[in-house]
């Protein structure tokens, strides 16, 4: 009888320590993360942030917010390219170069001298897929698999600069288009075979195989989503089968210009034609999709989900463009441009329904994302020479560990500064918290043109109270804007001084490379710029030299 007892007591330990260590198993796996992108989209477009006031709803990405967390005050930045790069970097705009947009063949793109993200969670023990928009360069050097990324299958550029062989007036040299052209989309592994081979305008191909599956068409683009999200899904399947802990990050084609939606799927949204609703309608479809995906493998609770976009809509193209409550809109100094919606889900990690006025930006997740896979102080060792994956880096982090935040372990972010550039590199805001502080403005109210006329940088900034004044109307309504200019001055002193600081750290961590122009005039102008430096350097300086070089040795 007592050793009946004894054994079952035994029996129940072991269940019990079996248990304990079964739940500090689960506990310490690392979790999958899943950053789903859209592009352009916005913050009205979400049904979640505007209660669905243009007449539809994105059930899909809803369920996110539901279950997650809603930023109000989440950055991205002007642009594609820029946005691109601010997550994929960790960096300033203004330190990687990467603030134009990316047009096929352009001398700019993701430089290997950075680490990704894709690179940085490699190296923390994920395998990392890239799936859809990429637009960070489209020469070899930049692709995302020597980049850090195992897998990618996706485009390269946004979707009218891929249509643009379609257009009547394009040139019908065949040479033409092989110079200029836009690549098709490619589907490319990372290897570790060093391939030398070397295309005349696209470079040497190196540790990756690169397969183009053809142009994306007009027609192409009324499905290729449907072919990026089931490659997404793939990559996720055959990384839970294999036990990997993944980073899957997912950029849709929607919604940039121009708006294909296939023909099944037309005339959805009952408030009027609108194809490019029509066509939201189907990106938070497609979301819907790849979540299922998560549902389906039992694997939701264990990964983190974040959804988002690179910058603010382009609505000068309306009504094949997105909307925004804030100021003007992509490529501007004002919130239309920099303001979007980002939801993050982490079942058990960030309370359901939480709805925050934190600041957070795309720099912030290397940060957030290493320190939760294990690696806290990512930003110091980078700042020193961090190795991963064979390479050692060393570089300044714009973002800041966001994860005790997001975790409700501190009410505060991480962050309570932003800085705002333009597409040529020039600094045009600061937002310090409560304030923005506006150093150059475009002043056009709207259409393409705010893509072709100068800013105008003020001698005096512009201070707006965010929360007092979220859609920065004050300079355009107010009788009393500039008394209150007058009785902020002081405001000023602060954020003078935060830029002092921020440029302080470009000289021991200089730019990558300088952002190319739109403008030929300014091919001109570097030209000039270039033969008279060396014209004074050939009057003034090697005179001298020679000088200096003729004249005996003086004896010690």
């Amino acid at each position: 009888m007592k050793q009946s007892k004894l054994k079952n007591a035994i029996m129940l330990l072991a269940l019990v320590c079996f248990a304990i260590v079964q739940v500090k198993a689960q506990d310490s796996k690392k979790p999958n993360i899943l950053v789903l992108w859209g592009d352009d989209i916005g913050t009205t477009n979400i049904s979640a942030y505007s209660d669905g006031v243009m007449g539809y709803t994105t059930p899909n990405i809803d369920r996110l917010a539901n279950e997650g967390m809603r930023f109000l005050h989440y950055y991205g930045e002007q642009s594609c390219t820029a946005g691109r790069a601010a997550f994929l970097t960790g960096q300033h705009g203004l330190r990687t170069g990467l603030t134009k947009v990316g047009f096929p063949g352009a001398p700019m793109g993701m430089s290997q001298l950075d680490p990704s993200v894709g690179g940085i969670m490699k190296s923390l023990g994920y395998v990392t897929g890239q799936f859809g928009k990429n637009h960070v360069g489209d020469r070899n050097e930049s692709l995302p698999t020597v980049n850090g990324f195992d897998e990618f299958f996706g485009n390269l550029y946004h979707l009218n600069a891929e249509e643009e062989p379609e257009l009547p007036d394009y040139p019908k040299d065949p040479e033409y288009l092989k110079k200029f052209g836009p690549r098709g989309v490619l589907k490319c592994t990372a290897t570790n075979v060093d391939d030398g081979t070397t295309d005349p305008r696209f470079g040497r191909v190196g540790k990756q195989r690169i397969e183009d599956t053809g142009p994306l068409t007009k027609k192409r683009m009324e499905t290729v989503d449907d072919e990026t999200s089931a490659a997404a899904i793939d990559f996720i399947k055959r990384q839970n089968a294999a036990g990997k802990p993944f980073f899957c990050w997912f950029n849709a084609t929607r919604m940039h210009l121009r708006t294909h939606v296939r023909a099944e799927h037309r005339g959805r949204y009952t408030h009027g034609d609108s194809e490019y609703i029509d066509g939201m309608i189907e990106h938070d479809e497609t979301i819907g999709t790849i979540l299922k995906a998560l549902d389906d493998l039992g694997i939701a609770d264990n990964t983190i989900v974040v959804y988002s976009t690179d910058n603010g809509p382009h609505m000068n193209s309306w009504p094949d463009g997105a909307m925004t409550p804030y100021r003007s809109e992509k490529n501007t100094n004002w919130e239309g441009a920099f303001r979007v919606p980002c939801i993050v889900r982490w079942p058990g990690h960030i309370k359901a329904g939480t709805v925050t006025n934190e600041i957070m930006s795309h720099n912030d997740w290397i940060p957030t994302f290493a320190s939760i896979a294990g690696e806290p102080d990512i930003v110091n060792k980078l700042l020193k020479g961090y190795s991963a994956n064979g390479k050692t880096y060393k570089v300044h982090l714009d973002g800041f560990d966001q994860s005790k935040f997001l975790e409700g372990k501190t009410p505060k972010s991480a962050r309570d500064k932003f800085f705002y550039t333009d597409d040529d590199g020039l600094l045009v805001g600061l937002r310090e918290g409560d304030y923005k502080y506006v150093f150059a403005e475009q002043r056009l109210g709207g259409t393409l043109g705010v893509w072709a006329e100068p800013f105008t940088k003020l001698r005096l900034q512009k201070i707006f109270n965010l929360y007092q004044d979220p859609f920065e109307r004050a300079d355009i309504t107010s009788n009393t804007f500039w008394d209150y200019q007058l009785n902020h001055v002081q405001l000023m002193y602060g954020a003078i001084q935060d830029v002092v600081v921020f440029a302080e750290t470009f000289k021991e961590y200089p730019p990558r490379s300088i952002p190319p122009s739109f403008s030929a005039y300014t091919i001109m102008e570097e030209a000039m710029k270039d033969i008279k430096a060396q014209k004074y350097i050939e009057k003034n300086v090697l005179p001298k030299l020679k000088e200096d070089e003729a004249k005996p040795a003086k004896k010690k």
